[in-house]
């Protein structure tokens, strides 16, 4: 009987690249170029800086690199829910030892939570708690 495959991790994507990462997974492919104005007014980084973290997260597989003539467009490689859900475990498992609870009532506690984000949160965990039933 074959066994389902495993997604890899996501690549570790640093602060900065998440940022363009964001832009990439909301515009699709784009060129340097591209990024850098979709970031203007946002943020005080100069295009050579925008072209390293793309550079790096083509090196790190998270972007692919299509050529059109002589320029470059760059496309996500990974999935934006797959990279979350990664980072997500990992920062858990970095500040609460894995544990959810710890975070959310953090969150809650300290937070403006809006009605609709706790009627969102109770659906959730009510879905939760019935896949655990079953």
């Amino acid at each position: 009987m074959p066994h389902p495959t495993k997604t890899p991790p996501a690549p570790k994507i640093s602060d900065a690249e998440w940022t363009v990462m964001k832009v990439l997974w909301d515009k699709g492919a784009s060129t340097v170029a591209e990024v850098v104005k979709a970031l203007e007014g946002r943020l005080h980084w100069k295009p050579r800086t925008v072209q390293t973290l793309i550079r790096r997260l083509a090196e790190k597989g998270a972007l692919a690199v299509e050529t059109i003539g002589r320029e470059f467009r760059y496309s996500p490689a990974v999935d934006q829910q797959h990279c979350q859900r990664d980072e997500s475990r990992s920062f858990l498992a970095r500040v609460f030892d894995g544990r959810l609870t710890p975070f959310v009532a953090g969150l809650v506690e300290r937070e403006e939570v809006s009605k609709d984000d706790l009627t969102a949160l109770r659906q959730m965990l009510a879905e939760a708690e019935k896949k655990l039933k079953k």
